[in-house]
């Protein structure tokens, strides 16, 4: 591979070989890999590495070359942060493949493998249809993959006809959800209405409501803790911070005149009274006894992405809310929410399809009463409900529990740094539950298959 910027200093020369780091001396028993071998597909780096080096190449889209340093995960907040980093959420397929190679159950022998993972960056390449001069040709974004798996050891895909195959996708689904039969083509790629891939698990950051190869795994967030300590150190943080404003935006959109939640939402915040003694309740709210309280309500405006690389623009509001609204914008999902949960800060929704239908295996549904709020947009829209009255009619002491259960998945909902320490490793993240869900998922849909020949 020839890099064409040295930004991200030519990430494919820090990449070890997978052969160099998969051992298969040590035993099922000694190591807990019964049931988790993971064969990493061998592909060429023009459906992964070299996709790097056209991180400017696209006038439309962002770029990202940047934020290509520190394996992906971006540049440092500054120069002593450990943990704090500028991630662009695009980067999730290089992370995740990274993380890959260091999983402990690896096998080079596919025979021996329980999943097959594609170390393929769909959203990357899909940068080509979506910004580029392929734009007409989106109906065929991953025929060149599905040849490439059909003719080299084609047998790896054919005996489960790519049912035991698994990859990562961080855009939502909608990008790649056009219509095969369009003409001419609208917005996104057709990769998941491919048949060709019907078969296959897709770890994606939004999925749809229907179809049950995609499950959606977390965003990237920009905090990365590198050992137990520096985790450890964050929570403590979290608890400890005084929560002086009740409820927070951080986000764009709504300015204009057409209804929406978002619009309804800063309407509602610029109206909202507020004082700004730091010693006093805040005035005119009937009912609300949240001592100490600054603002009712605060907005961090983050139009044309002004947040999207510097947390501290949002983070330090959030660790001051004691509620993060996550209304849904151009889709359902939002990176804001896991920001917000990595702040301690309680997460509002206002679609179902914003968290609780998609979130299952980091945010459990049955649990959502316990660590989230939601409103309908509609009652909120339409029919003239206040935010501010739901959220200062719950009792304080179920306040203080919700919040305690947000804190506790934090560790869940985030992706540690590469190469951190075993006593971190020791604790499931966002990376570790997706693997597990998606093996799950390959086992019980191979059982089924079985039963039913």
């Amino acid at each position: 591979m020839a890099c064409k910027t040295t930004s991200f200093l030519c990430f494919c020369l820090l990449l070890i070989s997978i052969d160099s780091i998969i051992s298969q001396d040590i035993t099922d028993t000694e190591r807990g890999c019964s049931n988790r071998w993971i064969h990493v597909r061998s592909l060429p780096p023009r459906f992964n590495l070299d996709l790097l080096a056209n991180c400017s190449e696209y006038p439309l889209f962002n770029n990202f070359c940047p934020y290509l340093a520190n394996h992906g995960l971006g540049p440092r907040t500054h120069n002593k942060s450990q943990s704090w980093y500028r991630t662009n959420p695009l980067l999730l397929e290089l992370i995740f493949h990274h993380r890959m190679l260091e999983y402990p159950c690896l096998t080079s022998d596919p025979n021996q493998a329980n999943a097959i993972y594609l170390p393929y960056y769909a959203a990357i390449d899909a940068l080509r249809y979506l910004y580029g001069p392929e734009v007409n040709s989106s109906m065929e974004h991953g025929l060149e993959l599905y040849d490439y798996l059909q003719d080299n050891e084609g047998w790896i895909w054919s005996r489960n006809h790519g049912a035991d195959h698994f990859l990562v996708m961080s855009r939502p689904a909608w990008d790649f959800s056009q219509s095969v039969d369009v003409d001419p083509p609208i917005w996104g790629t057709s990769f998941l209405e491919l048949p060709e891939f019907y078969n296959v698990t897709v770890l994606i950051v939004e999925g749809r409501a229907w179809p049950w190869q995609e499950q959606a795994v977390p965003y990237l967030t920009s905090f990365h803790p590198p050992n137990l300590g520096f985790l450890e150190s964050w929570i403590k943080r979290v608890k400890a911070s005084r929560r002086t404003t009740l409820m927070l935006f951080a986000g764009g959109g709504g300015v204009g005149s057409t209804p929406n939640i978002r619009r309804s939402i800063r309407n509602e915040c610029e109206s909202s009274s507020f004082s700004s003694s730091s010693d006093i309740y805040v005035n005119n709210v009937e009912g609300f006894d949240y001592p100490k309280m600054r603002k009712v309500c605060d907005i961090v405006d983050c139009s044309n992405g002004i947040c999207e690389h510097d947390p501290i623009r949002y983070m330090r509001p959030m660790l001051q809310a004691t509620f993060c609204l996550q209304p849904p914008g151009d889709t359902p999902t939002r990176r804001s929410t896991f920001d917000g949960i990595i702040a301690g800060c309680i997460p509002v929704f206002f679609e179902e399809q914003s968290a609780k239908s998609q979130y299952g295996w980091h945010l459990p549904e049955e649990m959502y009463r316990d660590f989230a709020v939601f409103i309908p947009k509609e009652d909120v829209v339409f029919k003239g409900l206040r935010i501010l009255d739901v959220l200062t009619g719950i009792p304080r002491n179920e306040v203080r529990r919700m919040r305690e259960r947000v804190i506790e998945l934090i560790p869940r909902v985030l992706y540690r740094k590469h190469g951190s320490s075993s006593g971190l490793r020791a604790r499931k993240d966002a990376f570790d539950i997706a693997v597990e869900g998606a093996l799950q998922r390959i086992n019980s849909r191979l059982k089924a298959r079985d039963f039913d020949q």
